[in-house]
């Protein structure tokens, strides 16, 4: 029988959390479970090297509060999660909260160690209409469709690995000033310690980045199917087959008044395209992200909802190295920063570079 650990912060009230027991009944039907319900428990068990299901039951406000007190724990022990590799369950009662909240969990968790597969959210919303689409390709009623989401997720979680290479590829993607950008500097100290990985860059400044318009699916599926854009441009050119090629992706995103650059957002928006024909379960994610003032949870937690929850990358264990520089060239004299670019480097060739015959996850 397959072992997993259900971290299921404590709901007092069975009729918030009713639902939620049905979707486990089902999802975890043939595994062994430690259960896990507050902070105080967490800290008795070593979870380095589990394989964890987070389950949350959000009343009408959002909020459980034996939640918040494990995302204290997380955050003020950065090691708990060693090694682990997890999903999201997130029942609500209304029709928000749900994502804002399992984004602020992956982040946290994402700190402490823990690697999330692609698509590691199932969420269900008080009416389940976010069930719609998936209810009509699955030829059953809503409630059906949560259900055998939840089954999915659970075994995608404990057959999660990632294959390292001798030599892995690493597409870089930027939007900033070459000569002027922090976030940039920071990703070449990086880079600098990252000599048993290929790397390719590609700089969406130049040119003509255009947004999604929002086609129709047929018309997105036509276009994907020749692994093209309505748009075409340099994201198509360039982009689709680099993303194609390699084994990770490094979004190197400057805080942007709290959120990521234009040509970066399009940049995943036009990623629906490729995505109606391929995923990319078997690529992983990472991020170098600098803030002038703060702000750069709020960055790393959109590249996660993008990419990660949405586009199927998978998040290794503290993904993003994360930094605070305002004025052009400021990064280089801040304290500490080339040690710290190199240990987030070790980090990358920790998930990605076979040491020896047989190295996994």
């Amino acid at each position: 029988m397959r072992k997993l650990v259900l971290i299921n912060p404590y709901c007092p009230e069975f009729s918030k959390r009713e639902r939620l027991e049905k979707i486990l009944s089902y999802a975890l039907d043939g595994y062994s479970c430690t259960e896990i319900g507050t902070a105080e428990e967490m800290a008795q068990i070593d979870l380095r090297g589990s394989r964890i299901l987070f389950t949350v039951s959000l009343g009408e406000s959002g909020i459980n509060m034996h939640l918040f007190e494990i995302m204290k724990y997380l955050r003020l022990n950065r090691r708990a999660l060693e090694g682990s590799v997890a999903g999201v369950l997130i029942d609500g009662n209304c029709e928000f909260y749900t994502k804002s909240t399992a984004r602020s969990l992956v982040f946290t968790a994402n700190r402490a160690g823990c690697t999330f597969p692609g698509r590691p959210l199932v969420e269900g919303t008080r009416t389940l209409k976010n069930y719609n689409i998936q209810a009509q390709n699955l030829n059953t009623d809503n409630m059906g469709a949560y259900m055998e989401a939840a089954r999915v997720l659970v075994n995608n979680i404990t057959e999660y690995s990632f294959e390292k290479k001798e030599r892995p590829k690493i597409l870089a993607l930027s939007a900033g000033n070459q000569h002027r950008s922090n976030t940039i500097a920071l990703w070449d100290m990086v880079k600098n310690n990252l000599d048993m990985c290929d790397i390719k860059e590609i700089s969406l400044r130049n040119g003509q980045i255009t947004d999604c318009r929002g086609c129709s699916y047929q018309t997105c599926l036509h276009f994907g199917e020749e692994g093209s854009c309505f748009y075409g441009g340099p994201i198509v050119e360039q982009v689709y087959p680099a993303i194609l090629e390699c084994d990770a992706l490094v979004m190197i995103g400057p805080n942007y008044n709290d959120a990521l650059s234009g040509n970066l957002t399009a940049f995943i928006n036009r990623m629906t395209a490729l995505f109606t024909k391929h995923r990319f379960y078997d690529k992983l994610l990472f991020g170098v992200i600098v803030s002038g003032y703060s702000g750069s949870d709020i960055v790393a937690e959109q590249l996660i909802s993008g990419l990660n929850m949405n586009k199927t990358f998978a998040l290794p264990g503290r993904f993003a190295i994360m930094e605070t520089a305002n004025n052009p060239g400021e990064i280089l004299v801040s304290e500490g920063v080339r040690e710290r670019a190199a240990v987030f480097a070790q980090n990358i060739k920790d998930y990605m570079v076979l040491q020896n015959t047989g190295d996994r996850l």
